[in-house]
């Protein structure tokens, strides 16, 4: 399947999300961002271990795949997930890797040093989700 000018776009976003959330770090960052809240460099800072620099540059790319949003009050700059749904995004791949890791009883013990994420409220899943999962459990 060729990609057409009219469905290309759509693709080049998608492959910019997955840009965005193709490093560890920026996975990190976006879990601790996955609490609805506001964080601060120095909240982001103590949450990954990174220096300023590299977790500004992190920061900058997921602000180029619109992943995180950032506001400068006063001297701080707060950062926070720009859409709830990166933060389902982020429970739903988690709960894939615990079921894959799981499957393979050697990397079962990798799952207790796993963070905990800490999301604001679960969200309902949708119409197309909850139809899939009805198909897939029969």
């Amino acid at each position: 399947m060729s990609l057409d000018e009219t469905n290309r776009p759509l693709y080049e976003v998608k492959a910019g999300l997955f840009k965005g959330l193709s490093h560890p770090l920026r996975i990190r960052i976006l879990e601790l961002l996955a609490d609805g809240k506001e964080h601060t460099v120095t909240e982001l800072q103590l949450g990954t271990e990174l220096e300023a620099s590299h977790l500004s540059q992190h920061l900058a790319v997921l602000r180029r795949h619109q992943l995180v949003t950032s506001t400068r009050r006063a001297s701080h700059v707060y950062y926070r997930i720009t859409y709830p749904e990166v933060a389902d995004l982020l429970a739903v791949a988690r709960t894939l890797l615990t079921g894959i890791i799981a499957a393979h009883g050697n990397l079962a013990t990798d799952l207790t040093h796993l963070p905990a994420l800490d999301s604001p409220t679960p969200t309902k899943p949708t119409t197309s989700a909850t139809q899939h999962n009805h198909n897939h459990n029969q």
